[in-house]
């Protein structure tokens, strides 16, 4: 039997996006520590942006699957750690740079999240190896998890903000005051990428396809 290697379990992890942030939770800086054994089970020590994140769970499941991609992959062991906490240091120069080129070059109108209804816009593309892509006009893809799926086809131009924040707690199963925050940095994020737009404050130029 083959030994697995660091190399191998942290190239695979660079194809696993943040659910947050479309980069990869490699260049993130999100990988505290890779350990294999000698019968090939490797445990993984990470962290994540900040505490409470509604998408743990997702992203954990995540991280299995692709490290379980490397062939001879025997189990794997997901542990979440908070020491040292993160910080943007901890992402690549790389990252930083594409975090940079990610941001809006115009300041978009302030968003009323008690009238606005969101629009999804672009593409959804499923990779062979089972990975999902967000695309917009420019044809400039993003790496998606399941949970940012289901987001993104649930703003569909008739809900209001306050209503997307109520499906999601409750598709993920926790308190809407916990999911509030993070489902209006998603709103923001999906929109820099051209993946939403705002009706009455821009025109989208893509059909939204389910």
């Amino acid at each position: 039997m083959s030994m697995v290697t660091v190399d191998q379990v942290r190239n695979s992890l660079s194809q696993c996006m943040d659910p947050e942030v479309p980069l990869s939770i490699v260049e993130m800086g999100l990988i505290y520590g890779i350990d294999i054994s000698e019968s090939n089970d490797v445990s993984i020590k990470m962290t994540m942006t900040a505490q409470g994140c509604p998408l743990h769970q997702t992203l954990v499941q995540d991280v299995t699957r692709y490290v379980k991609k490397v062939p001879g992959v025997n189990s794997v062991k997901v542990d979440i750690v908070w020491d040292p906490p993160w910080t943007l240091d901890k992402m690549s120069d790389a990252a930083k740079a594409k975090l940079r080129s990610f941001a809006p070059r115009s300041t978009p109108a302030p968003i009323n999240y008690d009238t606005v209804l969101p629009q999804g816009v672009g593409s959804l593309v499923q990779q062979e190896d089972g990975s999902m892509v967000l695309a917009n006009e420019h044809n400039q893809g993003f790496m998606v998890n399941q949970a940012i799926v289901d987001f993104w086809k649930s703003c569909n131009g008739k809900r209001k903000i306050t209503e997307l924040v109520d499906i999601f707690a409750k598709e993920t199963g926790l308190q809407r005051s916990q999911v509030e925050k993070e489902v209006i940095q998603l709103i923001g994020q999906l929109r820099d990428g051209g993946l939403i737009v705002i009706p009455d404050q821009e025109m989208p130029n893509v059909q939204f396809k389910k």
